[in-house]
């Protein structure tokens, strides 16, 4: 071996111990897509606040078909296992409750069609 090559065959040497304390994540470039991350996260959330508002799991699915199911339940059942624990009570849904009564255009247009009739 020549001795103007000994720097480099250290330091390739050395590389692997200075990676191994390393986390993936800490490597640009390596880790996971942050826009993955954010909707994992944000599927988590809408399962704990579906347990959270008392509404059931199918329920949920279908208010939110883009969340991974996976995901939702996994949310929910961990809000569930945190309300239980310390004895928190769900907080009931108002979705739909106040919402004014959507009628169809059919209705509408024969009820304006009757009064101008009039």
């Amino acid at each position: 071996m020549k001795p103007n090559h000994l720097p480099r065959v250290l330091a390739m040497a050395l590389l692997p111990l200075v990676l191994a304390g390393c986390k993936i994540e800490d490597i640009p470039g390596l880790g996971p897509d942050p826009r993955a991350v954010a909707r994992d996260s944000e599927a988590k959330a809408i399962g704990g606040a579906c347990r959270h508002a008392m509404r059931g799991l199918e329920d949920c699915y279908t208010l939110n078909p883009k969340a991974s199911k996976a995901l939702v339940f996994a949310g929910w059942k961990d809000m569930d296992e945190y309300m239980r624990s310390n004895k928190i009570e769900g907080v009931p849904s108002v979705l739909g409750q106040n919402a004014p009564e959507k009628r169809n255009s059919s209705e509408t247009d024969s009820s304006s069609a009757s009064r101008n009739r009039s």
